[in-house]
C-alpha cells in the first residue's frame, strides 16, 4: 500500500516535513491555506491517511472517495465533525490530540472572563474611538471575581483546569459532570452539583462539554432565566452547547450580564448575527489552543499517530 498523506490545511511548525522525511508522499496546500471540498474528495482516492480540522466534514461521502483510507488523524480535540460509525465500519481508525491544549484553553477561558468581568472591551472601543472623557464613579462598572461562585459545566481536562486557575481568586468552584472529581473535591473544594444549582448559584458559568444530542442547546432560555442577573456565561466548548437566540435576548432582557465566547454555531459566525455587535459580550476567534507551542504539539501528534498505524502499532490518542 502506497504511503499517501492527505493534508485539509497547512499547519504550524509543518509537521509534514518528518512524514516526508519517513518516506511519505504527502499531499498539503501552500502554506497558509486550506483544501477545497473538491480538492479533498479529489485527493483521498489513494490516500492512506487523511488530517482534517473541526471545519473538515468526514462523512460518508468523503469515505466513500478514500477505498484505501486506515486513519483519519483529527487535529483537534473534538471530533464531531467525524462519522465515527462510518468510520468503524470501514474499519479506519479515528484519532484526536487531547491533552496539548488543556493549559492553553484554559488560558484562554480566563481571559475570557476577565475581559467579560470588567469590560475591557468596551473599554478599549472608548479610549481607541477618543471618547475616553477620564475618570468617572460611574463608568463601565464590572463585577468582581475575587471570591465568587465558578460553574464548571463539564469537569474533564480543561474543566479542570479551569478550576485550578481559580484558587488565586478565592473563588468557590461548583460543577455539573456525570462523574465525581474527587480531587478536586478534597483539594479545592469543589462541589458536584445538579445542572439547576448550577445555573442558579454560578457568578461565572464556563462550558466545557462535548456537543452531544443530549449537550445540544443546553444554554437556552431556560437555562439563561435560572441564572442570576449579574452572571457572565463564558464558551470556549463548542458553539452548539448556546441557543445564540437565547443569549442574546437574556442579554437584552438584563437576565445575564455578558458573556465571553470563542466558539460558535455555525463557525464562522454570519456577519448578520447581531451578537457580533453586542456591548456586552468579548469574541475570540477559536484561539483556544493558539499557541505557538500547542500548534506545533498537536501537528506532531498527528503524525505519529499516523506512522504507528501504518507501522501496525496501536495509535497513542485512538477515539472511540
Amino acid at each position: 500500500m502506497k504511503k499517501r498523506l492527505v493534508m485539509s490545511h497547512d499547519l504550524p511548525g509543518q509537521p509534514d516535513k518528518k512524514a516526508r522525511s519517513e518516506g511519505w508522499d504527502v499531499v498539503v496546500p501552500e502554506r497558509g491555506g486550506r483544501m477545497s471540498r473538491v480538492g479533498l474528495l479529489s485527493e483521498v482516492k489513494e490516500a492512506f491517511a487523511l488530517v482534517t480540522l473541526l471545519s473538515d466534514r468526514v462523512d460518508t461521502e468523503l469515505l466513500d472517495a478514500a477505498p484505501r483510507l486506515k486513519i483519519v488523524a483529527n487535529y483537534a480535540v473534538g471530533y464531531d465533525n467525524i462519522d465515527l460509525s462510518a468510520c468503524k465500519e470501514r474499519g479506519i481508525v479515528v484519532t484526536n490530540t487531547p491533552d496539548v491544549l488543556t493549559e492553553a484553553t484554559a488560558d484562554l477561558t480566563w481571559a475570557l472572563l476577565l475581559g467579560s468581568a470588567r469590560r475591557l472591551v468596551e473599554g478599549h472601543r472608548l479610549v481607541s474611538r477618543g471618547e475616553y472623557q477620564g475618570w468617572a464613579p460611574h463608568l463601565l462598572l464590572g463585577q468582581d471575581v475575587g471570591g465568587r461562585v465558578l460553574g464548571i459545566f463539564g469537569a474533564g481536562r480543561i474543566g479542570r483546569a479551569v478550576a485550578e486557575r481559580s484558587v488565586g481568586f478565592g473563588m468557590k468552584v461548583l460543577y455539573t459532570d456525570s462523574y465525581p472529581w474527587e480531587e478536586g473535591e478534597k483539594r479545592l473544594g469543589a462541589k458536584r452539583v445538579a445542572w439547576e444549582e448550577l445555573l442558579e448559584q454560578s457568578d461565572f458559568l464556563s462550558l466545557h462539554a462535548p456537543l452531544l444530542p443530549d449537550t445540544e442547546k443546553v444554554m437556552n432560555r431556560d437555562a439563561f432565566s435560572r441564572m442570576k442577573p449579574t452572571a457572565i456565561l463564558i464558551n470556549a466548548a463548542r458553539g452548539g452547547l448556546v441557543d445564540e437566540d437565547a443569549l442574546l435576548e437574556a442579554l437584552d432582557k438584563g437576565e445575564l450580564f455578558g458573556a465571553g465566547l470563542d466558539v460558535y454555531d455555525p463557525e464562522p459566525p454570519l456577519q448578520s448575527n447581531p451578537l457580533l455587535k453586542h456591548p456586552r459580550i468579548v469574541l475570540a476567534p477559536h484561539l483556544g489552543s493558539a499557541s505557538v507551542g500547542v500548534r506545533e504539539e498537536m501537528g506532531r501528534l498527528v503524525i505519529e499517530n499516523i506512522l504507528a498505524v501504518w507501522e501496525g502499532r496501536p495509535p497513542l490518542t485512538p477515539v472511540g
